[in-house]
C-alpha cells in the first residue's frame, strides 16, 4: 500500500484505482485483522505499519483527478467535491460523521475519507490514559488553505466518557506517529446525546479519543503529585531541621561525620528535586506539547538532583567498605568531602550535561507530550538516568553482602569506637533499605515508559512521592542516637517515652561478632537469661555480661549526649 501510494504521485488516480485501494485497505483494517495490528502497535518503537498505512491513504488521495464522485466500500466512504464556498456535509458509511469547512480560498477539490474500521489498525499511544478511538478516522485532503475546520462524530460506546478531539502527527515519537490535540478542542453540543464537536485549526487525519477511566485516573495522579510529593517534602524538611539540631553531639569521629554529611545531601538532593517535580506538572497542560524552554529546565534539575540522590547512596556504600576493610589507615577528614562532593554531585552534574549536550540540538531532551522528563521515544535520552540509577543499586547491593560477609567473618569488635561502630551500622541500614526502596521505585518508572495500565502508573507515583518519608524514617528516625539527641536538645519527655518503647526493638549487645553488624540493619535479635529446669536455674554468664556491658555503654552515651547538649 505505501508503494503504491508513492507511485501513484506521478499520474491522477481515477476512481476505479481508488475503488481496490480502499477495498484492499477494508480487508487489512477488518476486525479479524485487529489483533495482528495489537501485535505490531506493541513494537511502536521500532514499527510504524500503521501510520504508514494512514498516511499512504492520504497520499492517494490527494492525487485522484479533478472529478466529483463518491466510493463507498464495507467500512470506508470516500466523497470527492469541489467547491468555492463552505463545505458542509455528513459522511460516513453510516452517515455518523458531519465535516464543516466555513472558510475556503478560491477553488477547491475537498477529498474527505472516512474509515469506520481504523479502530482496529491505529493505536492509542502517546495518551497517558487508557482510552480507546471511540469515532470514525477522518481523513480530509483539500488543495486549497483552510483557516478551521470542525468535525462532529457520533460515538461508538456511550458509555465510556471525557472525550479528546485528536489528530494523527506523523511526527510524534521520533518519526514513528501518534496521536495529538494540539490545535483541537471539545466542543458541548447541546441536546445531542452520543455526539461531539471537534473544532481544528488545520486539516489531516482526525479522530475522538474516548475512556471511562481518564477522569478518575487525572484525579488520582494529581493528587499523588500535588498532595503526597508535598508531604514528602515536608518530611526531607523536617529531616534536614532535625540534622541542624543533633549535628554537634553526633558528628564527634569522621566516620559519623561522613555518615551525617551523605544524610544531609541525600536529603537536600531529594527535596530539589522534589521542588523541581511539582513544578514540572504545574507548568504542563495535560493534551498539549511540552514547553520547550521551561520543561527543559525544570527537567535538567530533575535530572540532576535525582541521580545525585544516587550518587550520594553510592558515596555511603563506598565509605561503608573503605572502613570495614581498611580498619588502620586513616584518610583525612578534607579529603573524604572532596571525594564525596565529587562523587556526590560532580558525576551526576557531568551525565546531566552530556545528556544536554547530545540530545537537545535535535529536540530530543525532553518528552514530546504531557509531561516534563528525559525523551525516550525519540532518543533514549531517559537511558542517561536509569543506567546510572540502576548500575548504582546493583554496586550498593554487591557492597552490602561483601561488607556483611566479611563482618560475619571477621568481626566489628577491631573498630574501637563505639561511635564509629555505631554509624557504620546504621550506613549499612540506611544502603541496605533505601538503596532497594528507591531501586524499585525507578523500576516502576521504567514500568510507565513502556505500559499505559493505570497500576503501574499509581505504584509509581506513590513510591516517587514517599521518598521523601523513608529518607526520614530509615536515615534518622529509626537511629536511637538521633532520637537520644533530639530528646536531650528538644528537652520534650514525649521523645523520650518514644526513644524507651522504640529502645526495645533497637537494643545492642557488646559482642564484636558479624552478627552484631548485621543487627544494626533493624533485625530482632533474641537474648536467653537464664536456663531453668524444674526448680533450678542457672545464669549465663556471658550473656548477663554482654547486657551489663550493653547498659554501661548505653549510660556511659546518654552522660556525652547531655555534656554536648
Amino acid at each position: 500500500m505505501k508503494v503504491i501510494a508513492s507511485v501513484s504521485q506521478t499520474f491522477k488516480v481515477d476512481k476505479s484505482i481508488m475503488m481496490d485501494f480502499l477495498i484492499t485497505s477494508d480487508v487489512i483494517s477488518s476486525v479479524s485483522a485487529r489483533k495482528t495490528w495489537e501485535h505490531l502497535n506493541q513494537m511502536y518503537t521500532t514499527q510504524t505499519m500503521s501510520s504508514d498505512l494512514l498516511k499512504s491513504a492520504e497520499k492517494i488521495g490527494g492525487r485522484l483527478t479533478d472529478d466529483n464522485f463518491r466510493i463507498t466500500t464495507n467500512s470506508t466512504q470516500l466523497d470527492r467535491t469541489k467547491t468555492s464556498g463552505p463545505f458542509f456535509g455528513t459522511f460516513g458509511v453510516n452517515s455518523t460523521t458531519q465535516i464543516d469547512i466555513p472558510e475556503l480560498t478560491g477553488q477547491t477539490m475537498i477529498t474527505t475519507i472516512v474509515f469506520s474500521a481504523y479502530d482496529n489498525v491505529l493505536s492509542v499511544r502517546n495518551t497517558r490514559y487508557d482510552a480507546s478511538i471511540n469515532g470514525d478516522v477522518v481523513a480530509v485532503i483539500g488543495n486549497g488553505t483552510v483557516y478551521s475546520i470542525s468535525l462532529t462524530f457520533d460515538i461508538k460506546n456511550k458509555s465510556m466518557g471525557i472525550p479528546q478531539c485528536v489528530f494523527w502527527n506523523y511526527k510524534l515519537l521520533g518519526g514513528i506517529g501518534g496521536w495529538d490535540s494540539t490545535g483541537c478542542e471539545i466542543k458541548p453540543l447541546v441536546n445531542q446525546i452520543g455526539k461531539f464537536k471537534c473544532e481544528c485549526s488545520h486539516t489531516t487525519s482526525f479522530s475522538i479519543l474516548m475512556s471511562p477511566s481518564f477522569f478518575v485516573y487525572y484525579l488520582a495522579l494529581n493528587f499523588i503529585t500535588f498532595i503526597v510529593v508535598g508531604i514528602s517534602i515536608i518530611c526531607l524538611i523536617l529531616a534536614l531541621i532535625i540534622e541542624i539540631i543533633v549535628w554537634k553531639p553526633l558528628t564527634r569521629n569522621d566516620t559519623a561525620y561522613m555518615h551525617h554529611v551523605s544524610i544531609v545531601n541525600i536529603a537536600l538532593s531529594l527535596l530539589i528535586a522534589d521542588i523541581c517535580f511539582i513544578i514540572a506538572a504545574a507548568i504542563v497542560k495535560d493534551g498539549e506539547p511540552t514547553p520547550v524552554g521551561s520543561c527543559s529546565t525544570a527537567t535538567f534539575f530533575m535530572h540532576f538532583f535525582y541521580l545525585a540522590l544516587f550518587f550520594w547512596m553510592l558515596f555511603s556504600a563506598l565509605l561503608l567498605l573503605y572502613r570495614t576493610i581498611m580498619v588502620v589507615a586513616r584518610m583525612s577528614k578534607s579529603i573524604m568531602l572532596a571525594i564525596a562532593f565529587s562523587v556526590g554531585y560532580g558525576a551526576p552534574l557531568l551525565i546531566a550535561v552530556i545528556t544536554v549536550a547530545v540530545t537537545a540540538g535535535g529536540g530530543g531532551y525532553i518528552q514530546e507530550m504531557h509531561v516534563c522528563w528525559l525523551n525516550w521515544f525519540k532518543t533514549k535520552a531517559l537511558l542517561a538516568f536509569v543506567i546510572p540509577a540502576l548500575t548504582i543499586v546493583v554496586m550498593n547491593l554487591l557492597v552490602l553482602g561483601v561488607v556483611i560477609c566479611k563482618m560475619i567473618r571477621r568481626g566489628v569488635g577491631n573498630i574501637s569506637q563505639p561511635d564509629e561502630k555505631h554509624a557504620l551500622k546504621m550506613i549499612a541500614r540506611r544502603v541496605g533499605i533505601l538503596t532497594p526502596l528507591f531501586g524499585l521505585t525507578w523500576g516502576f518508572g521504567i514500568g510507565t515508559m513502556v505500559t499505559p495500565a493505570l497500576g503501574v502508573h499509581i505504584v509509581f507515583a506513590l513510591l516517587n512521592s514517599l521518598q521523601g518519608f523513608f529518607v526520614l524514617l530509615f536515615g534518622m528516625l529509626l537511629d536511637r542516637k538521633v532520637r537520644k539527641a533530639l530528646a536531650v536538645k528538644l528537652r520534650l519527655k514525649n521523645i523520650s517515652s518514644i526513644h524507651s518503647r522504640l529502645q526495645s526493638t533497637d537494643a545492642e549487645p557488646a559482642s564484636s561478632t558479624g552478627l552484631d553488624f548485621i543487627g544494626g540493619l533493624g533485625l530482632n535479635r533474641a537474648y536467653t537469661v537464664s536456663n531453668c529446669s524444674g526448680s533450678s536455674c542457672s545464669i549465663n554468664s556471658d550473656t548477663f555480661i554482654s547486657t551489663v556491658q550493653s547498659k554501661d555503654a548505653d549510660d556511659e552515651e546518654n552522660k556525652l549526649i547531655e555534656d554536648q547538649g
